[in-house]
């Protein structure tokens, strides 16, 4: 007995009930509805798993009863009955989402294969949506590690986002995982049998930015002697992660607002116009209203990117992943360099959780690559790490990296003033961050702003 729930919806009482019978013998649990209202009706109160529906009927045809659940919170998938001379609408509806379609009079052979096909596919969906829970349980969602309150925010966002079709904006410190993130929203798009390209606008010479993104002609400029593929088209069908968004050029940075806007690209050198059909990811490690401020990142491409934004925590604030993160990247080490370490020693693990770690995951992982390779037992102790680690703490943070230079002749209020403002950039303007390492109130930070005149700043932190 098939446990799938099959809801027949067709206006023709001797079809409906024919085909009822049919679907029933097949082992399946069906009902019947005699037209789209009734239908939709039935799928908000029964939840089937397949829907055979009509395309023409009165008051609500199946075009119409198709759009009406698509938004259901649960996957269904939607057969239609259509006519002859009715492809051309099946087409269409296909494109809105429907699993098939199949011509009347229905041929038994071909809708019970329809229905095993759709079945199987839901069976499987289901048993990846359990793996994927089981692994978030775990703390693990796609390339992303961490059961920690400020990873489980990033795979919610990450699971929400990741089957639209939305823009998204990856911000956060560097080494935070930035990439990943975008991976992994890739990995659980519709577009994830599709091409993921990543490419570091920070890494490209400005010259060289508009081919490598656009592609380019022959002949387009001195040196480009064949034609050139570039980012877009390698990434068509797929997902494009421009990360440091805010290092591409500004003329650069128009004509990708124009591409994201019109579907449309032309090649450097180029006279035709090519549709792309390309999901675009921006990651920046900047603070993308101070790129904005500052011309560095146009304002009218910020918005058009930010349709949803992803903060990616640093690795100082979810330090409880890290038993975790080394668990899993001793294990990527080991496959890499062919060893065969345990663990990280207790007292490794102690000067983990004390260390600042200012470059975040990535730190982490070059940190514990390093270990695994000069580790001369199967557990690493505290002699495999590099040398000086550990005395970047929490503490000593903000005199390493993050230091102010105060020459003599300063006076206390703006040396104190340039504390502030170092501690603000230092926490990517998180106040209560920035309250905490300087021991103040969040009260005491706002006045001390007031009074230095920075309303501005103010008001953006308290925006945040």
């Amino acid at each position: 007995m098939n446990s799938e729930k099959v809801l027949i919806v067709e206006d023709e009482e001797n079809e409906r009930t024919g085909l009822a019978e049919l679907i029933s013998a097949w082992g399946y649990c069906t009902a019947v509805a005699g037209d789209g209202v009734e239908g939709l009706e039935k799928v908000l109160q029964w939840s089937p798993g397949i829907v055979v529906t009509d395309l023409r009927m009165p008051r609500m045809d199946g075009m119409e009863l198709l759009r009406k659940i698509a938004p259901q919170p649960h996957e269904v998938a939607v057969i239609l009955l259509t006519a002859q001379g009715s492809i051309d609408a099946a087409v269409a509806a296909m494109k809105l989402g429907a699993y098939d379609f199949i011509e009347k009079p229905v041929n038994p052979t071909r809708l019970r294969a329809i229905l095993q096909n759709a079945a199987r596919q839901r069976g499987t969906q289901r048993e990846l949506e359990v793996a994927k829970r089981q692994l978030r349980d775990k703390g693990e969602l796609g390339s992303l590690v961490g059961a920690s309150k400020a990873m489980q925010e990033v795979f919610r966002l990450v699971e929400l986002v990741a089957p639209s079709t939305a823009s998204v904006l990856i911000t956060g410190e560097s080494g935070t995982g930035k990439e990943l993130a975008a991976r992994t929203i890739h990995e659980l798009s519709p577009r994830a049998g599709k091409p993921f390209v990543p490419i570091n606008c920070a890494a490209i010479p400005d010259t060289l930015m508009e081919s490598e993104i656009f592609g380019h002609e022959k002949g387009a400029f001195t040196g480009a002697l064949e034609r050139r593929t570039g980012c877009f088209e390698l990434a068509e069908g797929g997902t494009l992660l421009l990360d440091e968004i805010g290092e591409m050029p500004i003329g650069t940075q128009a004509k990708l607002l124009r591409v994201l806007e019109d579907r449309r690209l032309r090649r450097l050198g180029g006279k035709v116009e090519t549709i792309v059909d390309v999901r675009v990811l921006a990651a920046t490690n900047k603070i993308p209203q101070e790129a904005v401020a500052k011309g560095q990142l146009r304002n009218d491409l910020y918005y058009r990117l930010n349709v949803f934004n992803i903060d990616m925590p640093p690795l100082r604030e979810h330090k409880e992943d890290i038993p975790t993160l080394v668990e899993i990247l001793i294990k990527d080490m080991n496959r890499k360099h062919s060893r065969a370490i345990r663990a990280a020693g207790e007292a490794v693990m102690e000067l983990f959780q004390h260390h600042f770690w200012p470059g975040n995951v990535r730190e982490l992982r070059n940190t514990l690559e390093r270990a695994v390779i000069v580790c001369d037992s199967t557990v690493i102790e505290p002699r495999h790490l590099p040398p000086g680690f550990g005395v970047i703490t929490a503490h000593s943070a903000l005199n390493d990296a993050n230091a102010i230079r105060v020459g003599v002749g300063t006076t206390v209020e703006n040396a104190e003033k340039q504390l502030i403002f170092k501690t603000l950039e230092s926490t990517h303007n998180n106040k209560t961050r920035a309250a905490e390492i300087l021991g103040i109130s969040l009260k005491t930070l706002h006045n001390k702003l007031k009074e230095y005149g920075a309303q501005g700043v103010a008001a953006e932190v308290q925006g945040r």
